[in-house]
């Protein structure tokens, strides 16, 4: 198998509803942006690619309902990601005051090592700004995370979140913190698991986000 086939990481983006998850996916994914989008229900994802080191490196990214009804139906996709990113609204506290609840469903529900990084979102809304910045990389360093404020609307950062996230899980593998082989069939298993399931969200999730 050539080294472009066998690099493909798990990411997913957790966060509280209305935070913009779904946004920052298809602003990344497909440079599009949707003022009106709805709340995700279930799960969708989209694949990326990107060249590290001469490689093609392919990172399917997961954006999870945030709603508390759907927690115990996305709580099983959490298994096989290697990359997460945590999301906050910057204008909304409550949003924020959850980060360490989201950090400890990942930590729970994960089981390998996950490349972690807390995004502040919604950065253009500076005039009713909640959450400083310096509150924002307080915390992460307290929990050991990457940080950046992002725009999903003016697309200020977008590409460089998710970009540090998929180069640091690139380099726990080329640093033997991940065992390729083993977090590969994770993700075959999950694909297994969903197939034979029927699982509606999953299904819908291969049907959305194909602007790309």
């Amino acid at each position: 198998m050539e080294d472009a086939e066998q690099y493909l990481f798990k990411i997913v983006i957790i966060g509280d509803s209305a935070v913009g998850k779904s946004n920052l996916l298809s602003r990344y994914a497909c440079n599009e942006f949707n003022l009106h989008s709805k709340a995700t229900i279930g799960v969708e994802f989209q694949t990326q690619s990107l060249e590290i080191d001469g490689k093609e490196v392919k990172a399917q990214i997961w954006d999870t309902a945030g709603q508390e009804r759907f927690r115990a139906v996305t709580s099983a996709y959490y298994r096989g990601a290697v990359g997460a990113l945590v999301v906050y609204d910057i204008s909304r506290r409550t949003t924020f005051d959850s980060v360490p609840r989201w950090l400890q469903e990942l930590n729970t529900h994960s089981d390998t090592a996950v490349a972690k990084m807390l995004v502040g979102n919604k950065c253009d809304l500076e005039d009713i700004r909640d959450i400083s910045v310096d509150e924002g990389k307080r915390l992460a360093e307290a929990e050991g995370l990457f940080f950046i404020e992002t725009s999903a609307l003016d697309c200020t950062n977008v590409k460089k979140a998710f970009e540090i996230v998929i180069r640091e899980i690139y380099n726990n593998i080329s640093r033997k913190v991940l065992n390729s082989d083993s977090y590969k069939a994770e993700l075959s298993r999950d694909r297994v698991s969903i197939s034979s399931n029927g699982n509606d969200e999953a299904k819908q999730a291969s049907s959305k986000l194909s602007c790309c």
